[in-house]
């Protein structure tokens, strides 16, 4: 009898699947260490490791893999791209969307095919590592295809006169472009998303709650900057008007002879440059900019 890899969960325990590798697996770290569940080895790579939380640990695994683990009940929740989830087709619930790692899933020709759409390719040849959704969107479309299965170099398969297009992610076009590739087509566009087996999302609700809004004040935080100002009360207006914030700006009293106010509020990061030159215009002083790590409604 085959033994299972992966030791069996402690009661109470939550287990977390993220990718051990690939696109996603920088940004991801990033999230979970921003979120507060540091590593307790200090990031070496093992298949399991603890956190400062003694109640979660952290299951490194292929993103492929992930769905399937989370579905079985390997892992209770897991990080991967909407992608893989489809691929998969597990049987998981999506809990949050982390807005990181955005690409879309798009059918591409030589730059010198005559294959303008994708009804052109009825009885060609396309080469994907994405062959339950490849051919899904061909059924979808009433186009029959051969569809060759691919480890990767994707881009390199219809200049191997192995398939005649392909089907695979794209964030900015520039891999596409190199390969002398062209878009006739896109499937689906695809986010990292944290997905739950839905047997612990009753089971550990409350403990799983606790990481999603870790993880969602972490993204909540992302490109927002905390002001923080001294205004004399008269110029308080003009400041106001200046100042978007969330909920608009926190205004308090400060301990002074000159009669200010300390003005408080968060921004977006890209509108900073131009704010400083703005409320100084308009009577603040003493202007602090602090990073934000987490926002929490």
């Amino acid at each position: 009898m085959s033994r299972s890899p992966f030791r069996q969960q402690e009661p109470g325990l939550i287990r977390l699947a993220i990718p051990n590798k690939g696109r996603i697996s920088g940004p991801v770290n990033e999230l979970i260490e921003k979120s507060g569940l540091h590593l307790v080895d200090g990031g070496e790579r093992r298949l399991i490791t603890r956190t400062h939380d003694p109640n979660v640990e952290i299951l490194f695994a292929r993103p492929i893999d992930i769905p399937e683990y989370v579905a079985s009940g390997v892992a209770d929740l897991g990080i991967t791209g909407r992608d893989m989830v489809m691929e998969r087709g597990s049987a998981v619930e999506q809990v949050l969307d982390l807005q990181i790692g955005r690409a879309t899933l798009v059918v591409a020709v030589p730059e010198e095919s005559d294959v303008r759409t994708a009804a052109d390719l009825d009885g060609a040849k396309v080469a994907t590592e994405f062959p339950a959704i490849t051919r899904a969107f061909f059924a979808e479309h009433g186009v029959t295809v051969t569809v060759v299965t691919v480890g990767g170099a994707c881009e390199a398969t219809p200049h191997l006169g192995i398939a005649d297009a392909i089907v695979d992610l794209s964030s900015s076009g520039t891999t596409l472009r190199t390969n002398h590739l062209r878009v006739i087509g896109e499937v689906l566009t695809s986010t990292t998303v944290l997905v739950a087996n839905p047997a612990a999302l009753t089971a550990k609700r409350e403990k799983i709650d606790e990481i999603v809004l870790a993880l969602e004040s972490v993204i909540r935080a992302k490109g927002q900057c905390y002001l923080m100002m001294n205004v004399h009360r008269s110029a308080l207006p003009d400041v106001r008007q200046v100042l978007p914030g969330l909920s608009g700006p926190t205004v308090m009293d400060v301990a002074s002879d000159e009669n200010l106010v300390a003005v408080h509020a968060v921004v977006k990061e890209e509108r900073v440059y131009q704010l400083i030159n703005q409320l100084k215009r308009a009577g603040a002083k003493d202007i602090l900019v602090m990073p934000i790590e987490r926002i929490i409604r």
